[in-house]
């Protein structure tokens, strides 16, 4: 997920657990790979290295990173893919084009929009109580579902704890109330409205809220409003007890701490990432989503895509200057202007990207969570660079 948290705790962040033992030997030839070498889309390979090449290259060759993959469409609508690095330690296997990868936070902004959309079709109000939906499931010390509305869940300013923090080790099948009663544990970090922290736990109440008023799972409810509805051929949300990635993808890494050899952490249970972040899609299927998102009328009315881009100000995980609206992110652009987008961090992986209202789009995707700021930084340029060439 977009967060920027302690390696272990994010969902975002979750070691897989059972996962032991080092890096095959393979990996030798494919280490020699990701600092020699660079796997590039033919499109991008017949032009040669440009900026958005030559960043991924960095990313694998001077950070380490397994793999890097990114997928930029332009004004007029052309896409161009690239990849760099090896998509398996093991076997030096190449990057598939426009890979599957874990999109962690970006399902957040899936989950928003059918809020919004139940908004829009007079079944859910942003400025109502959480108790209007949930009567009776949210109180704690200082925690109380009377007192916090809709939009402070999808604008992270409700002051919920979040859960992820205090996950622990367990690596198991979380039902989303799973997820909750361990919020519920512990204190509120603010009065709602107060000010803004990022909490997981907001977006499974926003799952809950979609179930309670649609009577249909919140997976479902996505794939039909959001997903067939954009045209989104490879994105999805995993099932439960499905712990694959269905499609060609690149492996995704993870290390125990600092230091640590890099391990597999591909296959997992995702749930406890739910409507906060369970699913899975490639850099091209998100640049159309958060295209078709900011077209008025496509998957949202007017009313309710102005009120998502409605924001306040958003401090870490984000970028300085960044923005929180409902489940949306404005992300200043050294260009000038912004990108829309959300980005995602979970084992293995992690996503950065968005649109722009003039039609630009750009995904990029790591196979391991950078732990040098730095590096992070350095990921996030990649966007940067794509979005104002």
């Amino acid at each position: 997920m977009r967060e920027r948290m302690r390696q272990k705790s994010r969902p975002s962040g979750r070691r897989p657990g059972g996962r032991r033992g080092t890096v095959p030997a393979a990996a030798a030839l494919a280490l020699s790979v990701l600092t020699t070498g660079v796997l590039a889309s033919p499109a991008a390979s017949a032009a040669g290295p440009d900026a958005v090449q030559q960043g991924l290259s960095s990313l694998v060759r001077d950070d380490g990173l397994p793999a890097a993959l990114a997928s930029v469409k332009d004004r007029d609508g052309r896409t161009r893919t690239y990849t760099a690095g090896v998509g398996d330690l093991a076997t030096g296997a190449k990057v598939p084009e426009n890979g599957q990868v874990r999109i962690g936070s970006n399902t957040k902004t899936f989950t928003a929009v059918v809020v919004l959309q139940l908004v829009g079709e007079g079944k859910v109000d942003l400025d109502a109580k959480v108790d209007t939906y949930l009567r009776g499931l949210v109180r704690g010390e200082g925690i109380d579902g009377r007192r916090i509305t809709v939009r402070q869940l999808l604008q992270q300013t409700s002051g919920l704890p979040d859960y992820v923090k205090h996950l622990g080790e367990d690596v198991r099948y979380y039902e989303p109330r799973d997820l909750l009663d361990i919020a519920l544990r512990h204190k509120a970090d603010f009065d709602p409205g107060e000010k803004w922290g990022y909490s997981n736990t907001n977006y499974v109440l926003a799952g809950l809220i979609v179930q309670k008023v649609t009577g249909r799972p919140l997976a479902e409810e996505i794939d039909r409003r959001v997903v067939q509805r954009a045209g989104l051929r490879h994105t999805y949300f995993p099932a439960p007890g499905d712990t694959t990635v269905r499609e060609p993808h690149p492996k995704g890494y993870y290390q125990d701490a600092a230091g640590a050899p890099l391990r597999d952490g591909t296959e997992l249970d995702p749930s406890w990432g739910w409507a906060a972040g369970q699913m899975i899609s490639t850099n091209s299927d998100l640049n159309r989503f958060f295209t078709a998102l900011l077209t008025p009328g496509r998957l949202l009315p007017a009313a309710q895509l102005a009120q998502m881009r409605t924001t306040v100000p958003a401090g870490r995980p984000f970028a300085p200057g960044a923005r929180y609206g409902l489940g949306l992110v404005s992300t200043p652009l050294s260009c000038h202007g912004v990108y829309w987008g959300h980005g995602g961090s979970t084992t293995g992986y992690e996503t950065r990207g968005g649109a722009t209202d003039d039609g630009r789009a750009a995904g990029v995707a790591v196979t391991t969570q950078p732990a040098d700021p730095a590096a992070m930084k350095r990921v996030e340029r990649v966007v940067d660079t794509a979005l104002c060439r």
